[in-house]
């Protein structure tokens, strides 16, 4: 029984960085009908960025603040310098120009800072806390899962209370019509770039001191994990991110717990064609996604 909640708290903490960047592919799909595949390397090129910050100032919060914003610069950029010129209607055009950003991203930080790990140290304590003798969640993990969850809150105010959050929504939904209406739909979509850019650099900062360390393919894994989360949650659903991030955090904690890691992705591999094969648009899907 012991174990049982051990895992399942560890398993919330790490479903909270899941479902951060399952959101962050939910912006992108939302804002410009791309599933970016670039989106780890962008996030890991981001997270070198902070490394380097936190290396030089000696403080963890001067490099997560300087991870975020180098996040949302690289984000501009490739929306800027890249997806923009991807002609429109035509998807799979901007699927292979983020691939060949992802070769490009992992080759410059291999030249750059080689193939070895870099360890990356938690702020806090990573020892769990013990509960009338349960060790449940450690201090890292709780500052995880709060900061996790504040983020998703913020931006869940920034699209339904906001002159700006409206302004995307709409750039999304009906970019001709928002035109006619003033909206500088074409900032908005660089802004829902930066956006999800900076919040996939906060997921992969905040899960980085948990793994192996920095790495060209550091992210691989993130990704592939994330991209689960979105697709059973809804790629069209933000609140789908939270509750898929947090199943299959969970679901992968329990697996890892008491069948062994290497049985993890086989269980993340079934979970997900499973559910394209019952409901393509997502579990927490309630309407039929909108056509390009």
């Amino acid at each position: 029984m012991d174990r049982l909640l051990f895992l399942l708290a560890t398993g919330l903490a790490r479903g909270a960085v899941f479902a951060l960047f399952a959101l962050s592919l939910v912006l992108i799909w939302r804002a410009a009908r791309i599933v970016n595949f670039a989106q780890g390397a962008m996030a890991l090129a981001a997270t070198y960025a902070a490394f380097a910050a936190t290396a030089l100032s000696g403080s963890y919060l001067v490099g997560l603040l300087v991870g975020i914003l180098s996040g949302a610069a690289i984000g501009f950029i490739v929306e800027r310098g890249v997806m923009r010129f991807a002609p429109p209607g035509r998807p799979l055009t901007g699927v292979i120009a983020a691939i060949g950003l992802v070769m490009v991203l992992q080759s410059l930080l291999g030249i750059a800072f080689g193939p070895q790990y870099r360890p990356m140290r938690a702020p806090f304590d990573d020892s769990p806390i013990l509960v009338a003798g349960v060790p449940l969640l450690s201090p890292y993990d709780l500052f995880v899962l709060v900061v996790a969850l504040a983020v998703m809150a913020g931006l869940a105010l920034l699209f339904a209370r906001t002159s700006l959050g409206l302004q995307l929504r709409a750039s999304a939904f009906a970019p001709e019509v928002s035109r006619v209406l003033g909206v500088r739909v074409g900032r908005m979509v660089t802004i829902g770039w930066m956006l999800s850019a900076a919040v996939a650099a906060l997921a992969a900062i905040l899960l980085m001191p948990t793994e192996l360390g920095l790495n060209p393919h550091a992210t691989d894994v993130l990704f592939v994990y994330a991209f689960t989360v979105a697709v059973v949650g809804g790629l069209d659903s933000p609140a789908g991110a939270l509750f898929g991030g947090l199943i299959v955090g969970v679901a992968m904690t329990l697996v890892t717990g008491y069948l062994g890691a290497s049985v993890a992705p086989i269980g993340v591999l079934v979970l997900l064609v499973a559910v394209l094969l019952v409901k393509p648009g997502g579990v927490f899907s309630l309407r039929e996604a909108r056509s390009a």
